[in-house]
């Protein structure tokens, strides 16, 4: 007997004699991949450079060191993904400004393509695949409702006819095994039709390829199971700018939406910039901020953390008018500007 649940990613199947409902006290020794960070203010991770061989590639590397392929691509600008080279140094991307939400459970942000995981020690942090802009990952405050291992996938219709249409035949049920895309192992959530998993490819894990559900690394989902309980919360959020303080400093990150930075791009991350710029310096008036270093920031959108400002004891008041300055008129309709 088979019992089906209608996924936006297809369908989910259990099948009686493989599928199974699996309990986080089963496998108490499937020790994460990831390391857990300790929570410095709004600052977790270290950034690491990691030294290439002439095979490598950064699908490869991503893949073995749980790290997500665009990710690498922005922190990394210059070296070509496919063929970095013997002995090339790259940048490890693993610094990370903490999301602007309660550090609880499972945090998605879709705007740099990472998963959060808090625990009592700190942050476990992961690479997800997302939904496309056809298809795109819900906002959400969802939870585990059930971990499972070794899920049958029953593709819906849609997807049957988008395989049909490029001439592959999909079949309706694809059983366990190493050509079911849901993976070895899966999160079954409470917003219907979603799905944290594994996947049957090694790339597209970090960027925007899936039908809606969140893909993981099957190395990173099959022991990432047996750590999350049911009734975990799951919070999916879309926050390409992080700003946060740690021992003094201020720290920003900024994401670009994709993979090449478009004009259009870089003057949506401004916007951005602003309105989380302006609400931070609300919420903490102590604080003074580069404008430059904020400029760099936008100008690369590499997803690493840079240091734009510190806290200080007196901070002059707005109406100084040696540190403030003001848009001219002559400026309107040019590029989105930072004026503190």
């Amino acid at each position: 007997m088979t019992v089906g649940l209608v996924l936006s990613c297809g369908a989910y199947g259990a099948e009686q004699d493989k599928t199974r409902i699996i309990d986080a006290a089963e496998a108490p020794d499937r020790s994460p991949r990831v390391p857990t960070f300790a929570i410095d203010g709004d600052i977790a991770g270290s950034l690491s450079v990691f030294t290439t061989k002439y095979e490598d590639t950064f699908a490869a590397i991503g893949n073995d060191l749980s790290l997500g392929y665009l990710e690498l691509v922005k922190a990394n600008p210059g070296v070509d993904p496919w063929l970095p080279g013997d002995g090339t140094r790259i940048t490890l991307p693993r610094q990370y400004v903490l999301p602007d939400v309660e550090r609880k459970g499972i945090v998605i942000n879709l705007a740099e393509y990472r998963l959060y995981y808090f625990t009592d020690q700190g942050v476990q942090v992961y690479p997800v695949g997302v939904g496309t802009d056809d298809n795109p990952s819900p906002l959400t405050d969802a939870e585990v409702t059930m971990p499972l291992e070794s899920p049958a996938w029953y593709p819906p219709a849609s997807i049957r006819a988008e395989y049909a249409a490029s001439g592959d035949y999909l079949p309706r049920m694809i059983p366990a095994g190493p050509d079911n895309p849901l993976g070895s192992h899966a999160l079954m959530l409470s917003e219907e039709g979603y799905l944290i998993h594994g996947t049957n490819k090694q790339f597209g894990v970090g960027m925007q390829v899936s039908h809606g559900c969140f893909r993981m690394y099957n190395e990173d989902i099959s022991r990432f199971v047996y750590q999350v309980s049911k009734g975990t919360p799951v919070r999916v959020i879309k926050q390409p700018v992080k700003i946060g303080l740690s021992g003094g400093e201020v720290w920003l990150e900024v994401h670009r939406p994709h993979e090449e930075y478009s004009d259009q791009d870089r003057e949506w991350l401004w916007q951005e910039v602003t309105a989380a710029l302006d609400s931070f310096l609300q919420r903490r008036p102590e604080v003074e901020i580069q404008r430059r270093a904020i400029e760099l920031a936008v100008d690369q959108a590499d997803g690493i953390p840079t240091m734009v400002g510190e806290r200080v004891r007196a901070r002059q008041l707005a109406s100084d008018d040696t540190n403030v300055e003001k848009p001219a008129a002559a400026d309107k309709g040019k590029e989105p500007r930072l004026w503190f």
